[in-house]
Order: C-alpha cells, then structure tokens, then sequence
C-alpha cells in the first residue's frame, strides 16, 4: 500500500509526537549547533560593519611618509613627482604642509580654530573626500597663486551657520581667502573634528618662499598592499635622501590589527560552531539508529502490507529534515532577537543577514539529513519477515 506524500508527512508527525523525549533532544542538539554557527557569523558580520562604518568615517587609507634630516636638504615637490613616477601600484599621491595650525579663522563675528594645510591638485583623489558643493582649486589657481580655500563641512556649519559659505571671505593667519568649495568632515588622528581648511600649495610657497614640504600622502589600490607600498615608497627614497630619516605610517593601522584580529577569532569560533554543529549530527544518527532498533517491528509490518524502500527511506529522512528545520529556524530566531538586543544597548552597526540565516540552516540540514542517512538505509533495506521475527 504505497502512500501519498500528504499521508508520508501526517505519519512522520505522528511518529515524531509519539517520542516526544527523543524528538526534543535531537532538536536540541540541532538548535544548540545552529545557534553557534549563526552566532559566530553574526559576530563576524558585526565587526565587518565596525571596521567598514570606521573607514567610512575617515579619510581613504592612505600611507604618510615624513622625511626629517638635520644636514641634508629638505623634501620638495619634485620628490614627490620623482616617487609618483617610480612608485607601483597606488592610486593617488599628494603632498602638504601644516599652514596655520593654531591659528584663528574668522567670519565676520563667528571664529574656529580649524587644522590649515596647504595642499596639492590630487588632495581630493588621495584623502577619498568628497565635494559637497562648489569645486576645487584648479591648475590656474595654483599657477596664479589665488588665494582661495576648500573647507569641511564642519567648518562650514560653524562659521557661516545658515548662510552660503561659497564666494565669501575668511580670515586666517591674517589674510583674506576666498571659499570656493566645501568638501565632507572626515577623522583624521584628531578623534573630534574641529573643522579643515585646505588652500593651494602655492600660497604657501609664496608666504613662506620655501619650497619644502611636510608630507607626502599616498592612496594604494589595495589596503591589503599597504605595508608593500610604505616599503617600497621608502625603498625610493632612502637613496634620494642620504643620511635622513624617513618615518612611514599609515592612517589605519590600529584598524587593520582590529580587522586581523577579528579575523583570526572569527576563525576559531567557526570552528567551534561547526563543532558543536556535528555534535548535533552524531546525536541524530544515534537517536536514528535507536529508532531503526526500536521500530523493526512496526518497519517490517508496513513492508508487509505494501510500503517500498523508498517510503521507509523518505520517512527517516523527511524526520531528520523536520526536526533540523524546527531545531535551525528556532536556533536563528533565538540568535536574531538576543543580537538585537545587544547591539541595541551597545549601539553597534547589525542588520539581518539573509545569506548567513540561509547557510546556517542549510549547515544544519545536511548535517541532519546526512547524519540520518545511512540508519535510514538500513531500515529500508530491512526484510520484513526478519523484522517480524525478530520483533
């Protein structure tokens, strides 16, 4: 007597119900083992968001290089073409000057004490900010020596309140500067931002009548080049530069031990979670075989009257299935509200993933399945006048 799919579902529910014990353990073992995968990607997925909202909120990883020399002649602007020549792999290169760090910028009544510097064409390409209105200094600009600045946002909204910053005039170090753009505020190393100005190394030039430069500032196409790319920049130099010091950093360099560090725990946890995944596994072949054990009878009395192989077969299976999906879904919902609420409370990036929720039931039901496979192959397989016997 062969059964309908409807028929195959209703007896496996029944089956499951009648051993209600054992139907709850193997669902718990299958929510302990989901819950641990779910969790552990989440946690990953939780740093991911941190480190990328934290590189969002700062400038585009860049490498900085200071060249200090107490005899030797001092870095110029054609150091820097000389490196952007020979320099492999980076994306953008710029150079600047601190111009008025501590001094006053005024606007009418309102004043801040932004950081000033004087930069080159390509600050924008290299720093990764963005232009919110206006534009940015031009090769006449520069060429022309105009006295024209770019400033944040923050500076912006402190100086000029409501009003339309662009085509006005500020005064810094004492000198009038026309504001012909505003970019976005980023973090630099100062954790709060107090507002940024940048003018056309020029000016700097010819206030100062010095050619030097402070900093070189390169972007690389890869954060994962960086350490290649501060070597191979200072590689360049050191023969340039005989005898001085060459200093090297990077502006993420705390992140990237943060994101390397999460990795290496991420890993480990994984592990665990995929641990305890298969101890959930070898919980439900046990309990599977007991079944097998347990059921000969009533297995071989359904082979008598007519049930196939593969009735039997799909029993087991669609058990295993039923329970690793109640166990899984159960897991990730569990997993899903206590995330909410601890990220809530700590104020941390956490979003719903939809793929991490899919892989980690899909984990469990071919663990399930798999794990149940080989005792459901063994029942069907069972004679049923052996059964009956042997019952």
């Amino acid at each position: 007597m062969s059964l309908s799919p409807q028929d195959l579902i209703i007896l496996t529910c029944k089956s499951l119900a009648g051993n209600l014990v054992r139907s709850t353990l193997t669902t718990l073992g299958v929510f302990m083992g989901v819950a641990a995968v779910n969790a552990t990607l989440g946690v990953g997925d939780i740093s991911r968001a941190v480190i990328t909202k934290k590189l969002a909120e700062r400038e585009a990883p860049q490498v900085y290089i200071g060249i200090y020399s107490s005899e030797g002649r001092e870095p110029q602007l054609e150091d820097m073409k000389f490196l952007q020549r020979r320099l492999k792999n980076f994306q953008a290169i710029s150079a600047s000057n601190m111009f008025g760090y501590s001094d006053k910028v005024l606007y009418q009544n309102q004043e801040a004490e932004p950081q000033m510097s004087a930069v080159t064409q390509d600050f924008l390409l290299t720093s990764g900010r963005k232009l919110i209105s206006g534009r940015f200094f031009s090769s006449t600009d520069f060429e022309n020596y105009r006295p024209v600045v770019v400033i944040d946002k923050f500076l912006a909204d402190k100086l000029f309140q409501k009003e339309n910053p662009l085509g006005k005039l500020i005064f810094g170090s004492g000198r009038p500067y026309l504001v012909v753009g505003i970019m976005e505020t980023k973090m630099t190393f100062i954790e709060q931002p107090k507002g940024d100005l940048v003018l056309p190394i020029s000016i700097y030039s010819s206030i100062t009548g010095n050619e030097r430069i402070d900093q070189i500032s390169i972007r690389p196409r890869l954060i994962e080049k960086m350490n290649d790319l501060s070597e191979e920049a200072k590689k360049i130099l050191e023969p340039r530069f005989p005898g001085a010091e060459i200093y090297v950093h990077n502006n993420i360099e705390e992140i990237l031990a943060q994101k390397q560090t999460l990795e290496y725990t991420s890993r480990g946890l994984t592990v665990v979670g995929i641990i305890a995944l298969l101890i959930g596994g070898v919980g439900i072949m046990n309990i599977t075989i007991a079944a097998v054990i347990e059921r000969t009878a009533e297995i071989g009395l359904r082979r008598a009257i007519g049930a196939t192989k593969q009735e039997i077969l799909f029993q087991f299976i669609l058990e295993a299935t039923i329970l690793s999906l109640f166990g899984g879904m159960s897991a990730i919902g569990s997993v899903h509200f206590l995330t909410s609420a601890v990220t809530n409370t700590l104020k941390l990036p956490y979003q719903f993933q939809l793929k991490t929720a899919t892989f980690s039931l899909g984990s469990a039901l071919i663990v399930g399945v798999g794990a149940c496979f080989f005792p459901a192959v063994r029942a069907s397989q069972l004679d049923p006048v052996k059964a009956l016997r042997e019952s």
